[in-house]
């Protein structure tokens, strides 16, 4: 990888002219040099460095009256399907890049490389060797924002041996990251790792006034604070002119994150003692309305801790304040800077922790459903994204496709805080399933909605057929909605409930939306969801967090099945009902291969 070709010398250098030359431009003098006729091989330590020789050296220096040119050294049998391009804009958006990536071929990955240049490197993987031949050809030159990318081959270790399988597999590891690409950098605008990253920014909202002083004279505050937290740092300064607040993207490691915000405390805390514009300056997390529950805990006791342990105030933006563009809240706490840094460690512990379930929770569902498409999702709202492209209260800056602060627009997780994610279509006719779901009764008038209008737009959205079911007493304090549809429909027409209940107040903002759910099943399997011993029911509700039910005494009904009552949180609810439904399905195979066994002996005796 870091081997690199100088060409077009003169025959009269030298390695000692080499070296020379290497000294006098701070790139570290290495005895690995291999001279020949015209041309030299030179080894770096790391990529780092070999991208630092070949911006400052190729088509810039001159040896013996001759301009030189550096690049890897990659021979043709070994060019496949990787290149690098370098002086890539700043602050470009990782959207945009993509996009122009994608015209010519299909990108399996994208990594930024850390280097030490005021412009942005990135590592571009594609599918076929021929895909990446065409963008070298099509890339190199190519100008935007006054920049002129340099394209290169790099070597493909991966692709020098191994599967495909191989490869996707190793791409999809969680947080897996190369020796010398990815950590996130002052590079403007872009990400790293760009596929694969899950981690959770840290969101601020500070004082639009003191947005200046974070940034500093001609950008050096924010990128000394880049620089020393290994942070990317985007600071949504254009958008909403004349709002008190702007919001601050931080996508770092969580001790990256902390860094950062304790260096935006520290700066603020000065321009105001500076400028005595303010008596206070306290800290502002944002966080999705889904996650935020989580944090407050039962009873609020996770917050009462956090706000001990720390000596700390802290807040919460109500409910009321959400709309269908801004679906995050905001967290204020007060106190000194070391208390404020100390409260921000443990909020983002219990932030990243709801997100990394729902995480978990989003990757068992795609693999429970077959096909699961959960680009229209939307569980918590509209299905708009978090940052609308239209200018929210918080928005940031328009792109060609919707951005998203938590992840890549790829992401399955997108449905959940955002952009939607691509997954592949259900190949065969899904099974349609019955799902009995319990909800307040006054709840009812909010979910069929003015004329029945939005129970009609939730069944169009989900793909489902949605009834309420008749009242049994004027008094009862809960009504039955039937959803009938495929999985995906039921994730979907379910999903929004829960959340529909959640914005309507019908639980408090100290409340998770926990909703009994009745599915049947064959009385034949209702053993088998029990298990011996009850051993099957317990498993189920560790790995679920649900509460699931079995009634001893039922009656099977005309179908010879029986209710299985499920009582949770939307995943662990919809988790549960997949694994029962994997349950019912194992029986039934097992029931035909039962069938198939004792007919097959029957034919032979004819």
């Amino acid at each position: 990888m870091n081997k690199l070709y100088v060409g077009n010398l003169s025959p009269s250098v030298t390695v000692e002219d080499l070296k020379r030359l290497f000294g006098e431009r701070e790139l570290p003098v290495t005895d690995q040099v291999l001279l020949k006729s015209g041309y030299a091989f030179v080894d770096f330590p790391d990529q780092k460095w070999a991208i630092k020789a070949i911006e400052t050296l190729s088509g810039k220096a001159e040896l013996h009256g001759k301009v030189i040119e550096v690049d890897y050294s990659v021979p043709k049998k070994l060019r496949s399907r990787k290149i690098q391009i370098r002086n890539i804009p700043p602050h470009l958006q990782w959207e945009v890049l993509d996009n122009l990536l994608s015209q010519y071929g299909s990108v399996e990955n994208v990594e930024q490389v850390n280097a030490d240049s005021d412009t942005a490197v990135v590592n571009v993987t594609y599918a076929s060797k021929e895909e990446a031949k065409e963008a070298i050809e099509k890339l190199t030159g190519h100008s935007l924002d006054n920049h002129s990318f340099s394209v290169s081959y790099i070597l493909d270790v991966e692709g020098g041996g191994g599967s495909q399988a191989q490869r996707v597999s190793s791409r999809g590891s969680r947080g897996a990251r190369e020796p010398d690409s990815t950590h996130p950098g002052a590079m403007g605008g872009l990400q790293g790792p760009r596929h694969g990253q899950h981690e959770l920014p840290l969101r601020l909202l500070v004082p639009t006034q003191f947005v200046g002083a974070i940034i500093g004279k001609e950008g050096l505050t924010i990128k000394n604070i880049t620089k020393k937290t290994q942070s990317k740092v985007d600071i949504h300064r254009k958008e909403n002119a004349g709002a008190a607040e702007k919001p601050i993207t931080i996508h770092s490691s969580p001790e990256g994150c902390s860094h950062a915000c304790r260096m935006i405390l520290e700066v603020m805390e000065k321009e105001a003692t500076d400028t005595k514009t303010a008596e206070e300056v306290p800290l502002k997390i944002l966080a999705h309305n889904s996650l935020v529950g989580r944090l407050i805990g039962k009873e609020g006791r996770n917050l009462k801790k956090i706000e001990q342990d720390t000596g700390t105030k802290i807040t919460i933006s109500p409910l009321q304040d959400l709309t269908i563009y801004n679906l995050e809240r905001t967290i204020t706490v007060r106190g000194g800077v070391e208390e404020c840094c100390n409260a921000e460690v443990e909020i983002m512990k219990k932030l990243r922790e709801a997100y990394e379930n729902d995480v978990a929770a989003l990757n068992l569902q795609t693999n429970l459903i077959p096909g699961l498409n959960l680009s229209a999702l939307g569980i918590f709202s509209s299905a708009l994204p978090v940052l609308s492209s239209a200018a929210g209260p918080r928005g940031v800056a328009p792109l060609p496709t919707t951005y998203n602060p938590f992840m890549g627009h790829t992401s399955a997780l997108g449905g959940l805080y955002g952009a939607p994610p691509t997954l592949p279509l259900q190949q065969t006719a899904p099974e349609q399933e019955v799902v009995y779901l319990f909800i307040p009764t006054q709840a009812v008038g909010a979910l069929i909605g003015k004329k029945g209008q939005h129970i009609k737009e939730l069944a169009r959205f989900a793909g489902a057929s949605i009834k309420i079911a008749p009242s049994d007493s004027p008094d009862a304090p809960e009504r039955m909605v039937i959803i009938t549809g495929p999985p995906e429909a039921q994730f979907k027409a379910q999903g929004r409930i829960f959340g529909k209940l959640k914005e309507e107040n019908f639980f408090t903002a100290k409340e998770e939306v926990k909703l009994e759910t009745h599915i049947k099943v064959p009385a034949a399997a209702a053993g088998r969801v029990i298990g011996k011993g009850g051993k099957t029911v317990n498993e189920l509700q560790n790995l679920t967090s649900a509460e699931v039910i079995v009634p001893r005494d039922q009656t099977p009904d005309e179908n010879d099945e029986v209710f299985v009552k499920i009582i949770g949180h939307f995943f662990a609810s919809q988790t549960a009902q997949r694994k029962i439904r994997e349950i019912i399905q194992q029986v039934k195979q097992q029931e035909q291969k039962n069938q198939q066994g004792v007919a097959t002996p029957s034919q032979h005796t004819k």
